[in-house]
Order: structure tokens, then C-alpha cells, then sequence
């Protein structure tokens, strides 16, 4: 009986809620049974909320004590520690600075370190600016030679090869030379993603390079601003570059 039921409602009309009327549109959306469980569940958790802190209030103790009550004020409502005052002297300021510049030193170094194995992997070694560019000088007689000059003839290479600087094979090398495998596209497309993903993480390594030794630049002069010997600023610090002091000279015995 309960499936004829069932297939006998299927056939009813779906009774839905009206709308609006046009000649009440003017005071806005009307309600739906949906809309009011929404308003009346977050009337209920805001209800709710308020009576767990009234009753977490009046189970209060009056004569609770607890030590942050000492170390903190009340502005406005709102808590805020106190600041202790420290105590250290100026030869303990120092080490302290010091310990800070020497982490900073250190992973200057590491970073530079990692820098120059990623250059070196990615055969960038000739582009850096340490060393310097290598140049290969031809001379001529006359500058009518000059005009005629061809410099892949001369090499006795391709001309797409004069750019590179290291292995750059002659025309005789290119002929009699066999190429040792094959590589497929799919093989090409995965070094061509791991040499950017290297060179993304060299040009993130240098940033992060020149970010320390900004910081290691500007813990440098804090450190020197703790002498007592009279300076002058000659040029305010930025966001890229460190403050610069100019000592008075000082006689030594």
C-alpha cells in the first residue's frame, strides 16, 4: 500500500511558495520558509554565545589572581603588556649584535656558496662579474679587409655558434661527428622546465644575496653607532642601502 502511495502522490501538483505580490514589491524580497531557518539559526548561535558568557561570568571567582595581571594594563578595554626594562650593559648589547651580524655573515656565505654551484651547472661561469669577458682579437691589414671580414669563415664554424664562448665545434667536427642517441620531445620539454626551474631558483638566490648583505651593511653601522665617538651622517638609510657615518678622527696612543 505504501509503494501505491508513493505513485500516486507522484502524479500531485508540487504546491510551491508565492511570491511577491506586484502591489507589495515596493517593501522588498518576501520570505521564504528557507530564508527564516537561515535568520533563525544564527539568531539562535549568537543567543546561544551570549548565555555560555553570561554563565562563564557569573562562575567567575572575584579573588582569582594570576601573575599576568601584574605584567599587563588595561587601556581602553583592551589588555597590554607591560615593557620591562632591560638591563644589559653596553658590552653585553655588543655580543649580542655581534652574534646577530655573525648569523647573517654566515648565510651571506652559504648563499653565495649555492650560487656559484648553480652557475656552474648551468655552465654560466664566463657571465659572472668577477671575472672578466673574454675577448678574441683579429687583426687585418687594411680596412678594406676589415669590411670583408667573415668571422664564422674565419673560425671555420656555423655561423649560429659564433655566440657561444665554449664548445663550438669546426665545420669538419659537424660533418664527420654522429650524434650519440636520440631524444624525444617529451624528454626535451622536461630539461627545457628543469633549466628554467634552475634559473628561476639562481635569480631568487641572488635576490636573497643582496637582501643580506643590505641587512649585514645596516647591522654593521648599528653595531659602530654603540661607540661614544662623536659622527656625523653623511647619508640616511633606505629600503636598498645602509645609513653612512663619518667618525671624527680619534688619536690612539
Amino acid at each position: 500500500m505504501s509503494s501505491l502511495k508513493k505513485a500516486a502522490k507522484s502524479g500531485q501538483k508540487t504546491h510551491r511558495e508565492r511570491g511577491q505580490l506586484s502591489s507589495r514589491r515596493h517593501l522588498g524580497l518576501l520570505e521564504k520558509k528557507k530564508d527564516y531557518k537561515l535568520r533563525a539559526r544564527n539568531f539562535h548561535r549568537k543567543d546561544d554565545y551570549l548565555k555560555a558568557l553570561k554563565k562563564k561570568a557569573l562562575d567567575k571567582n572575584p579573588e582569582e589572581f594570576y601573575y599576568n595581571m601584574v605584567n599587563s594594563k588595561l587601556v581602553d578595554g583592551v589588555h597590554h603588556a607591560k615593557h620591562k626594562e632591560e638591563v644589559l650593559t653596553d658590552e653585553q648589547k655588543k655580543l649580542m649584535q655581534s652574534q646577530d651580524l655573525r648569523y647573517v655573515t654566515y648565510k651571506k656565505v652559504l648563499e653565495s656558496k649555492k650560487i656559484e654551484k648553480l652557475k656552474a651547472n648551468l655552465h654560466l661561469l664566463e657571465e659572472s662579474e668577477e671575472k672578466p669577458k673574454n675577448k678574441h682579437t683579429f687583426f687585418v691589414d687594411s680596412d678594406r679587409e676589415a669590411k670583408k671580414f667573415n668571422l664564422a669563415k674565419r673560425l671555420n664554424t656555423h655561423p649560429e655558434l659564433l655566440p657561444r664562448r665554449h664548445n663550438r665545434p669546426t665545420l669538419e667536427t659537424l660533418q664527420k661527428a654522429r650524434i650519440q642517441g636520440d631524444i624525444d620531445k617529451d624528454s626535451l620539454e622536461y630539461l627545457a622546465k628543469e633549466r628554467s626551474k634552475r634559473y628561476k631558483e639562481l635569480s631568487s638566490r641572488i635576490d636573497r644575496e643582496k637582501e643580506l648583505k643590505i641587512v649585514e651593511q645596516k647591522m654593521e653601522v648599528k653595531k659602530n653607532l654603540m661607540d661614544n665617538r662623536k659622527k656625523k651622517e653623511e647619508k640616511k638609510e633606505t629600503a636598498h642601502s645602509a645609513a653612512v657615518y663619518k667618525w671624527a678622527m680619534q688619536r690612539k696612543r
